[in-house]
This record gives structure tokens, sequence and C-alpha cells, in this order.
């Protein structure tokens, strides 16, 4: 996933599209859109960070699931199983990104998949369907001729807490620093 916050105005459609497809409850999110205002009068500025489950290439949740029920497919997705999982919430204390929750209604942890199913239709994520700016790319990051691997090679990008070595899979292009450096939940 690749997100260019040149184009994003911070419209929450993607939050609200993966709340739609996903039947996510109220009170939780699988995603959200961070707003970072700074400044003073009359020079103040706002920012966005749409935030989602980096999907890391090396999860730390997978590692500290006690029953797998966290798993890494091999196109990269990390996975909750919903009939292994236990709600121990481990991989909630794990994950330094903050992106997953216990389910209110299910009992069990969730966070993004990516839509998974409809990437396995050969669909894109809910959400980089709804972006009206087209600041949400996905695809394979493998395939040099994907538009996710050509705006990887043309452009500088930041991922959120590099020196976590979890390799995440969420690249932002033009992030604000201010809003990469005190990235964290409490702000949802």
């Amino acid at each position: 996933m690749l997100v260019d916050l040149r184009r994003c105005i911070g419209c929450q459609a993607c939050s609200i599209a993966c709340k739609s497809e996903m039947a996510v409850p109220l009170g939780v999110y699988r995603t959200w859109v961070k707003q970072v205002e700074k400044g003073a009068l009359p020079h103040v500025s706002k920012s966005f960070l749409p935030t989602f489950c980096n999907n890391c290439a090396n999860p730390i949740c997978v590692r500290n699931c006690p029953t797998q029920a966290t798993f890494q497919r091999e196109d990269g997705i990390v996975m909750v199983d919903p009939h292994r999982c236990i709600a121990c919430k481990y991989c909630i204390a794990s994950c330094p990104y903050d992106v997953r929750y216990l389910s209110p209604t299910k009992h069990i942890v969730q966070k993004c998949q990516w839509c998974q199913h409809r990437v396995d239709a050969g669909l894109l994520p809910a959400c980089v369907d709804a972006c009206p700016t087209r600041a949400l790319v996905f695809g394979d990051i493998n395939d040099p001729r994907s538009e996710i691997s050509q705006l990887l090679a043309t452009n500088a990008t930041q991922v959120l807490k590099p020196e976590k070595d979890t390799d995440p899979h969420v690249y932002y292009i033009a992030a604000d620093s201010a809003a990469m450096r005190t990235y964290g939940g409490a702000e949802r």
C-alpha cells in the first residue's frame, strides 16, 4: 500500500469504506486518518496520515500469537483466523503501530487485512476504491510494471517506525514529519 499525501484531503472516505465493507462496529477502526494541525494564526496548516495495518514483512504479531491465529499469507497479507483467536491480546500489545482491536461484537482481535477477499477476487481494497483523489495505491511491489512499483521507484517514501525492524508495507509520499513522529492510535 502506498499513500500519496500530496493528494490526501483528509476526507475519511477510506475509513468509511472500510467500516462499510468489513462491518466494523462503532467505536473501533481498521483504518483511520490522523489529522495534525500546526502553526499559529495566521500561518496554520493541517496534514493527514491515513493509517492501516502495515502487513509487515517481519510481523511481530505473528511471532507473538500463542495459537497461531495470526499468520502471514504468501502474498504478505497478515491475517487473523477467527476460529483460532482466543482474544488474549498478545498481538495487540506487540503491534508497534496500534492497528489492532478487540471486536466488541465478535470478541476476537481484528485488523486491516487489505480486504483480502477483494484482492483474491482481483479487486482493490475498499479504501483504495473509495479514495476520491487516488491518494491510495495498492499493488504488487515486486512487479516493476505496477503503478505502486513505479511510484516507489520515482518518489522518496517513508514508513512508520522503521526502527522497529518489522519492514512495514505501507509507504508514504510527502509525509509530514510531525505526523510521523507523533504517530499513535490515541488520536483516532
